[in-house]
């Protein structure tokens, strides 16, 4: 796939700079005593805005962990989160619940869409639980990015696989959310439609200005991204800019190799 020219659009300017949201001294202990597991222990990393960032590790690493605490879907032991300049770990349940519904787009391995919804519908669910109408010049966009205009009228079992994580990806998309978190989203997809759907996450970074956090085991599926954060027994093990397929895999054997 060739780049085209990178266009921002209007309403995305603003997201372009600073952060998007940031971990700061995190830990996750699931347990106590002698059989506590620490998931996370005492994670630093910061995501910034208009980026398009994957975790990746071992497994075990703690990399799905991370990726439910910064959002807002776990609570953490200890240590804070910051989805821009607001505290997660400060919010109550119900802040909670309304700061991922306005502020925070999900896709999922398994698509998540509602099988008796045709595509518009589930694109424009997370509007009609907020009691809003979707903006329609925003819908438009979308529609008109990731390929979906024949596509509108057609329920899930009707679409491919490909064709249903799009879906997902508009639906995460049209709150216009400050981060998308991705969580292997290419896991049910053969190569060609997983490719497609990563050029897609990444146009939605260079193009509509957004910013996207993928948990990956992929390194082909990493490389799409600007910046790779490892992980490794729950703490940052390092990153990787400008990642390669190849780049990745030699950063994944590093740690492989550390004893």
């Amino acid at each position: 796939m060739t780049d085209a020219p990178v266009r921002t659009h209007p309403a995305a300017a603003g997201h372009r700079s600073g952060t998007a949201v940031r971990a700061v001294g995190l830990r996750k202990t699931y347990g106590s005593g002698d059989v506590a597991v620490h998931a996370l222990d005492g994670v630093d990393v910061t995501f910034g805005s208009g980026r398009f960032t994957a975790i990746m590790g071992p497994s075990g690493s703690g990399k799905s962990t991370l990726m439910h605490l910064l959002a807002g879907l776990d609570e953490a032991t200890a240590g804070q989160v910051f989805l821009g300049d607001t505290d997660l770990t400060a919010l109550d349940d119900r802040a909670l619940t309304l700061l991922r519904r306005e502020r925070v787009g999900f896709v999922f391995q398994s698509f998540n869409l509602l099988p008796m919804y045709t595509a518009a519908q589930n694109i424009t669910l997370p509007c009609e639980l907020a009691g809003d109408r979707a903006d329609e010049e925003w819908l438009r966009t979308l529609v008109a990015t990731l390929g979906l205009g024949e596509r509108l009228s057609h329920r899930p079992a009707e679409l491919s696989g490909g064709q249903q994580q799009r879906v997902a990806i508009a639906r995460a998309l049209i709150t216009r959310p400050d981060v998308v978190f991705a969580d292997e989203p290419t896991g049910n997809l053969d190569s060609r439609a997983g490719a497609e759907v990563l050029s897609l996450l990444r146009t939605s970074v260079r193009e509509l200005g957004q910013t996207v956090v993928m948990v990956t085991h992929d390194a082909g599926a990493a490389a799409y991204a600007d910046r790779v954060v490892l992980l490794a027994d729950g703490r940052i093990a390092g990153e990787i800019s400008d990642p390669t397929p190849e780049s990745v895999l030699a950063g994944l054997d590093a740690l492989r190799n550390v004893k």
